[in-house]
């Protein structure tokens, strides 16, 4: 997935995604964190890419997506794990 910083501060950003789903999950991951402040995503025209605008404090936000990208990928792998001995019973 391509990611493109149209701002890059140290306690805010404005970041352009290529899908508007992986936004919306990472707004909602990120709205868990305390140090965030400040989180959404808009979409200006149907032919132009969401952009998530994050604000924090306490931590950048840089360090606020990585944790928020670990703790996804937890989740992930917990839903996996889950899947497969589910699909076991199945067999």
């Amino acid at each position: 997935m391509e990611v493109t910083y149209l701002k890059d501060e140290k306690n805010e950003a404005t970041i352009e995604m290529d899908n508007q789903t992986v936004a919306e999950v990472m707004r909602v991951e990120l709205l868990k964190d305390g140090d965030v402040k400040f989180v959404a995503w808009k979409k200006e025209h149907p032919d132009k890419k969401p952009m998530l605008q994050i604000r924090t404090e306490g931590k950048t936000v840089r360090k606020a997506l990585q944790d928020a990208a670990n703790s996804l990928g937890k989740e992930l792998d917990t839903i996996e794990k889950n899947y497969d001995k589910e699909a076991k019973n199945f067999k």
